[in-house]
């Protein structure tokens, strides 16, 4: 408020003048330098600049009390979980005490970028920098080019040491840090392997480059040097970084899907005053009961009451359905729905977190968050595999050094060093990328986009399939369906009457009806003395003659009684249409209905569906008599209508609890929560931002047949995974002996650390070169 005759005792003798802020409540010194305003002729002071901005945005808010009556939120604590093993939660950002990753938000939104993204994209691009160089010195000779005979074979070798260093010492302490929680916690991964790989290659080189006269004079190689594997350490790590920068980018995007969500509300509200002012007052300033505008176009703030004004608004958001609602006194809206040529005044009834939308955003929070991060077959291997090499190196390295006729103590050595080398993970590391790598552009080219290898592997192994009507099976636009002409009148009258009175209007049903009558070849008429009957229909004069198009309302509006017209008017609704009246001169003249027509390939689709073994549901937000002829037309033989996005993703929920494994396709931002439930989303590239942005998978033209071609894909995808997986392995499995030393006694020589290196790199090859058969998929 303004100065408080209350003073404060001053210590030189005068009182100190002071207020009371208005926002915070606190005593403010007057003439300290304090922050100030003038708002109606009184002036009020503020402790600090923050509680200024906050009255000067909302003056009202503050004087009334009204700020006295918003409910204390809790503050809100980021908490972070780990993406692989999701029990660890904790405030605030971090690395996970099991695998050693770093932390995400739990909410899915992070303040800025991800700086595990922008941290791990620097390392990358440092090993970049350093593999060129590295692999011209390295396979120069192989190439024909003798750069090592050129600035010799000592030079080379430390030169490859100098490169190589600040790639392993700096840029790889991410996975060594990794490797090492993982060793101590003994959750043996990936990034042990990783490791052991790259410690091995560079522990080995070092040594080899240092001291080479230690090894035997078998292992004298170009020049007559030891051969060193640096170039194999650091390829290795840029490799990894860039499978690792491909992963938390997919990541990263699913906060945009609640980004999206949260964008739909307007950060402010035109409130009405009890002062008999009104201004534009920051969200958080709504309390239920309070009286807000909505302008023509302008989306809905908060959930509420209709009071004042009559408007048609798209509730697609929440129904999925295109068709604008009418709303009149005493109707609901919905948050973030838009508001059509109609002006209204709602009252709030449910404001921050209560509101729909909120709870939408919950729910896509809580589903995103409940789906466990698939394990991969690479670790699920890796968990015996890792101890199994540990092993036999150690073994190796002991029996080499018992019973090795001489020099026992560098034959140990060598074989230690081989067997860890030959089962470095690079081929591990590429076996599911290069596939996956390979699967998206194949996909990109059919028109599917997949997010990333776990929506893929979640889609080969669904055995139920999830559909929503509206802009999955049909158009998502209305479409003229057909005109009834009563008697003395004929269609194409009708549709002229019609197309006249809804020319230059922006409504969906006025759209159809243009385009009805475009399509036939038809001429407009003039009108004169036009008139909007908000919620109802238009009116007008045509050739002299009174025309009126619209709801039962409409007619009713006008005095014509609609009761004969019922039976034909349920004829037309009982097939899926929205159905129009319009009368001539005060008596009914004819019926227009308006539909949503299926996709040409919806049928095939659901067919083709059903084939692979797929249980079909259909899910919608219409009437149960649409939903049942529309799920009859394509064939499907489950329905379920009427449903809400709480509804949708309790449908997920259920068929979790039964024991299936769900996809869902849809393609509104009522869909959002289902999509993120279902074990796979599948979004129609036409529909929502939201949608797509909660699902794994994207359909770019929103062909149901997509769908078809998507489950094939996956299915291809994670066998040739596995394949890989195979290759990776089978060098290690094969090689490992012979790096050990087994068939020493037969050949009377050891596997040299370089013809390992050569298998890994073989078990590179096959991977992917088989990856890469997946461009030729046919779809």
């Amino acid at each position: 408020m303004s100065m408080n005759s209350e003073t404060l005792p001053a210590t030189g003798g005068e009182p100190v003048p002071t207020a009371i802020d208005p926002v915070c409540g606190m005593t403010v010194k007057l003439n300290a330098g304090k922050p100030k305003l003038v708002y109606k002729g009184t002036e009020y002071h503020f402790c600090n600049p923050k509680c200024l901005t906050r009255f000067d945005a909302d003056p009202y808010f503050y004087l009334s009390g009204n700020s006295k009556r918003r409910k204390k939120a809790a503050p809100k604590v980021a908490r972070y979980t780990c993406p692989m093993d999701p029990e660890i939660v904790q405030d605030g950002p971090g690395t996970c005490p099991i695998c050693g990753m770093a932390l995400e938000p739990m909410d899915g939104q992070a303040d800025g970028p991800n700086p595990e993204l922008v941290d791990f994209t620097r390392r990358f691009w440092v090993s970049v920098a350093a593999t060129v160089p590295l692999i011209i010195l390295s396979m120069g000779p192989m190439l024909g080019l003798p750069i090592r005979d050129w600035i010799g074979e000592r030079i080379s070798v430390f030169l490859e040491m100098i490169l190589a260093t600040p790639v392993v010492l700096w840029a790889a302490q991410p996975f060594f840090h990794r490797g090492w929680v993982s060793v101590k916690t003994w959750h043996l991964n990936m990034w042990t392997l990783i490791m052991l790989g790259v410690s091995a290659a560079f522990g080995y080189s070092v040594v080899a480059a240092f001291f080479p006269g230690i090894f035997p004079h078998h292992m004298t190689g170009h020049g007559g040097g030891v051969p060193v594997y640096f170039e194999a350490s650091v390829v290795i790590i840029a490799l990894v970084f860039l499978g690792q920068i491909l992963e938390l980018r997919a990541r990263e995007k699913t906060g945009d899907a609640l980004k999206a969500l949260v964008n739909l509300a307007p950060k402010k509200a035109l409130r009405l005053n009890e002062d008999g002012s009104e201004y534009e007052a920051p969200l958080e300033n709504i309390l239920v009961g309070d009286r807000i505008r909505v302008r023509p176009g302008e989306s809905v703030a908060v959930d509420g009451a209709v009071v004042e004004g009559r408007s048609s608004v798209d509730e697609s958001m929440i129904t999925g359905e295109p068709v604008p609602v009418e709303k009149n006194p005493g109707d609901a809206v919905t948050g973030g729905t838009i508001n059509g040529n109609g002006g209204l005044i709602i009252k709030a009834t449910k404001v921050g977190d209560d509101t729909m939308l909120a709870q939408i955003v919950k729910m896509v929070v809580t589903a995103q968050r409940s789906r466990a991060p698939i394990q991969s077959l690479a670790d699920k291997v890796a968990g015996w595999f890792v101890p199994a090499v540990l092993g036999v190196a150690i073994v190796s390295f002991i029996a080499w050094l018992v019973f090795a006729p001489e020099q026992s103590f560098i034959y140990a050595i060598v074989a230690a060093v081989s067997v860890l080398m030959i089962a470095c993970p690079c081929a591990l590391g590429l076996a599911t990328p290069v596939s996956v790598i390979a699967a998206t552009g194949r996909g990109a080219q059919a028109g599917v986009l997949i997010r990333n290898a776990a929506a893929l592997e979640r889609l080969a192994a669904v055995d139920t399939l999830v559909i929503d009507k509206t802009g999955t099976l049909t158009e998502g636009k209305p479409h003229l369906a057909g005109v009834t002409a009563f008697e003395g009148f004929s269609d194409d009258e009708i549709l002229v009457l019609a197309a006249s009175l809804e020319k230059g209007s922006g409504h969906p049903l006025a759209s159809a009806i243009l385009k009805g009558a475009e399509a036939q070849g038809l001429s407009l008429q003039e009108v004169a003395d036009f008139q909007s009957v908000s919620g109802k229909g238009v009116l007008a004069k045509i050739g002299g003659r009174q025309v009126a198009l619209g709801n039962s309302a409409m007619m009713c509006h006008i005095d014509l009684g609609v009761g004969d017209l019922k039976p034909a008017m349920e004829r037309l609704a009982a097939e899926g249409a929205t159905v129009m009246y319009l009368a001539v001169d005060g008596r009914p003249a004819g019926l227009i209905a308006a539909a949503d027509p299926l996709k040409a390939s919806a049928k095939d689709a659901v067919t083709a569906l059903k084939a692979m073994g797929l249980r079909v549901i259909m899910a919608t937000g219409d009437q149960e008599a649409v939903a049942r002829l529309v799920a009859a037309r394509v064939g499907i033989d489950e329905f379920r209508a009427g449903l809400l996005p709480e509804g949708k993703k309790a449908l997920i929920d259920g068929l979790h609890a039964a024991g299936r494994s769900v996809a869902m396709a849809g393609d509104g931002v009522n869909d959002a929560p289902a999509l993120a439930a279902a074990d796979t989303g599948i979004a129609m590239g036409t529909g929502a931002d939201v949608a797509i942005e909660s699902a794994g998978i994207t359909l770019v033209k929103g062909d149901l047949q997509g769908v078809v071609k998507a489950r094939a894909l996956a299915t291809a995808t994670i066998r040739n995974i596995k394949q890989n997986l195979f290759f990776a392995f089978i060098y290690n499995v094969v090689g490992v002996p012979i790096a050990a030393g087994v068939l020493y006694p037969i050949t009377g020589s050891m596997l040299s650390p370089m013809l390992a290196a050569a298998a890994m790199s073989l078990s590179s090859v096959s991977v992917i070169s088989n990856a890469l058969r997946l461009r030729q998929l046919k779809l």
